[in-house]
């Protein structure tokens, strides 16, 4: 029997949709499929050296769990992102979530393969010494191969 084979496309880099990329491709790849991630626009931040600047914003996201429902002129607010993202990740660690370095790392570990798009790269004229080493650059067209013999694609 074939592999099975699975292609995401993370476009976003905010901490909470950084993590359904890698528990996805961490959990396919635990379960013996190939796993491509495509990281493309705002999702390149997730392959920057260091994860410690993704924050949550709580503006615009009004599914997010609060204490005390907060007006959107008190989500604007100064600081109010730094909390937000501040009191997820303490929520995420008394519940025993990993890190987001964490997830990285086992997906790294597990031979997910990173796809930077080359074109955001460019457009945003990042350096290769802004990311992690492990990843490949790419277009659209080199990952779509990849994405077209896939069983699972999601975009995120």
């Amino acid at each position: 029997m074939a592999t099975k084979k699975m292609a995401l496309i993370a476009t976003k880099g905010t901490l909470d949709m950084a993590y359904p990329p890698f528990i996805l491709a961490s959990t396919a790849a635990a379960l013996g499929w190939e796993v491509q991630i495509f990281f493309t626009f705002y999702g390149l931040q997730l392959l920057r050296t260091s994860l410690e600047d993704i924050k949550i914003s709580p503006l615009a996201n009004p599914a997010m769990p609060m204490p005390v429902p907060m007006p959107v002129m008190v989500q604007m607010l100064p600081g109010m992102e730094s909390m937000a993202t501040m009191m997820m990740k303490n929520k995420m660690k008394s519940k025993g979530v990993a890190s987001l370095q964490e997830l990285r790392d086992l997906c790294l570990e597990a031979e997910v393969k990173f796809v930077a798009c080359q074109m955001t790269v460019d457009l945003f004229e990042f350096e290769k010494t802004d990311f992690i080493k492990e990843l490949e650059y790419g277009g659209a067209a080199t990952f779509m191969k990849f994405a077209g013999e896939s069983d699972v694609c999601l975009f995120i």
